[in-house]
């Protein structure tokens, strides 16, 4: 059986699936049903420092965009940090780790950007005995406006500067948790490391309005005739997250740096796809507000028995193992030619596929055949764009072949070179030609 025990920058846990930082993690009650349910660890919701508590709007609180079959895509929050005392909290949070001492609990921490003001939380917090903390410089909304979550974790400086503090502070490991809402994620994860951090988790949830009511003309949701922006996660973000994720794991200044990754992950599938990318373990929110705690235990499941098929044996065989292959586009090989194929037996003659390739594409499949509906592809048109396969209602009906090397390649009437050539050296590129010159 396949060890996924989990060892994050110090902190164990039995598997490497945690409850990010959210409602599902506002107080023991939820926790310790998490922890029954299997979860391996989470992340406390967002404290704030000491005083009256933030006010959250008491009516909806989430929007939402959805698939054709009602399947929830992703979910738009407008809800603050935590609305509970601090001192509940933490004595929750004590309880909590003594009780369940083999799962990880860390803290997410949200404090104004002023040294005191991280200086008195961080040794209340230590008390509690609680495996680290994160620090929150992602919340896009609420939080921003008062010059912390987003608007510090925009600014690298701040960040660094936040961080080393903390680290100056405290002997708990910290994790600097990154906004997707910035133009380059490589800066603030060079600010983290410059300022100490353990380790970074990403993303937070992405700036967004979801919808808006056509009767009212309001975003939604609505709090009496008004809407505003908010944090966008589920799903449909995944494919941000991982990117954001790659990039931190393949920069030459931040390799190694251990990251938590975050955003969209639902299946055991979506996480063994951030660990491949260089996550060291993943954070779920929203898969576990749409279906419920159990979930969990499909997912340790399914990576355990994917691990046991592939020859896997621990969590280490799989950290990073894609991050080599994920390069910018001047280095893909221009001479790696594919072509569709449509499986005729398989092919139940929708007709989309010709549809999308003649209206939008390259006009390389038929849909008459000596008088008769037939879909194929004609091969000297096809570019091997691959849209027909991801249009296709049948799954593998259409699949993408390479040509073999010698090859004649019907397209553009010349056989398939086996030698690898990128746009660095592509006579059509004139920086090529300079420097050939």
């Amino acid at each position: 059986m396949a060890d996924i025990r989990n060892n994050f920058v110090g902190i164990k846990s039995p598997n490497p699936f945690w409850l990010a930082s959210a409602p599902p993690t506002d107080k023991a009650y939820n926790v310790i049903r998490a922890f029954k349910a299997g979860w391996g660890g989470v992340v406390w919701k967002t404290l704030g420092e000491e005083g009256p508590p933030v006010v959250n709007v008491n009516g909806p609180r989430y929007g939402a965009i959805w698939g054709a079959d009602r399947r929830l895509l992703g979910l738009n929050n407008i809800e603050l940090i935590t609305d509970r005392d601090l001192q509940v909290n933490l004595r929750e949070i004590k309880q909590v780790k003594k009780d369940w001492p083999d799962r990880a609990i860390v803290v997410s921490l949200m404090v104004p950007c002023v040294e005191e003001s991280w200086k008195a939380i961080l040794p209340v917090v230590e008390e509690t005995e609680a495996d680290g903390i994160e620090l929150n410089f992602g919340c896009p909304h609420g939080m921003s406006e008062r010059g912390m979550g987003a608007a510090v974790g925009q600014v690298p400086e701040y960040i660094e500067m936040v961080v080393r503090w903390c680290k100056q502070n405290t002997r708990m490991p910290v994790i600097t948790k990154l906004t997707p809402n910035i133009t380059d994620v490589r800066k603030p994860a060079r600010a983290a490391l410059a300022g100490g951090t353990d380790a970074v988790s990403l993303i937070n949830t992405i700036n967004s309005i979801t919808g808006v009511d056509l009767d009212s003309f309001a975003p939604q949701p609505t709090i009496d005739g008004k809407g505003s922006h908010g944090g966008y996660c589920g799903p449909a973000v995944k494919p941000i997250a991982m990117n954001m994720v790659a990039e931190i794991a393949r920069d030459p200044e931040t390799h190694g740096l251990p990251i938590s990754g975050i955003g969209g992950i639902t299946t055991w599938r979506d996480a063994a796809e951030f660990m491949a990318l260089g996550a060291g373990n993943v954070q779920v929110c929203t898969a576990a507000m749409t279906y419920g705690f159990k979930i969990v235990q499909e997912m340790i499941a399914g990576l355990e028995n994917w691990m046991d098929e592939k020859g896997h044996a621990s969590l280490d065989d799989i950290v990073g193992r894609a991050t080599p292959n994920v390069t910018d586009w001047q280095y893909l090989n221009l001479n790696y030619i594919a072509k569709a194929r449509i499986d005729q037996d398989a092919c139940i003659k929708c007709g989309r596929c010709h549809i999308a390739c003649e209206d939008t594409s390259h006009q390389a499949i038929t849909s008459m055949v000596d008088g008769k509906r037939h879909f194929e592809v004609i091969e000297a048109e096809c570019v091997g764009c691959n849209l027909c396969v991801n249009v296709c209602p049948v799954e593998n009906c259409i699949t993408m072949e390479p040509l073999a090397a010698g090859v004649m390649d019907q397209r553009t009437g010349k056989p398939v070179s086996p030698i690898y050539a990128n746009w660095t050296t592509h006579p059509n590129n004139p920086m090529a030609k300079v420097a050939a010159e």
